[in-house]
């Protein structure tokens, strides 16, 4: 049977923590992304706190490891996305 990547891996149902846990990943992937372009600095500002914040959040109601470790991954790239952003020009356009 093939490995596949599971949110609710104690086979019970977590719908709430499962969407934190998305939502820290999408927005920490997309401030990463637009850290790197320094005329996106502001989206990558503002997803970067957001995703830090709500990925803290996420990790203190997390219940599954895979839910922690995608937390940690969208928490990172939220913090490395937010220091670029900050880098090229910080929260105002």
């Amino acid at each position: 049977m093939p490995s596949r990547f599971r949110l609710n891996s104690d086979g019970r149902r977590h719908p709430l923590e499962n969407v934190l846990s998305v939502c820290t990943i999408v927005c920490g992937l997309i401030a990463f992304v637009a850290g790197l372009i320094p005329s996106a600095h502001s989206v990558a500002s503002f997803l970067g706190v957001l995703g830090f914040i709500g990925g803290l959040y996420s990790q203190y109601v997390s219940a599954t490891t895979s839910e922690r470790a995608l937390n940690i991954v969208g928490i990172v790239a939220s913090f490395v996305g937010v220091a670029f952003g900050i880098r090229h020009g910080g929260f105002l356009p």
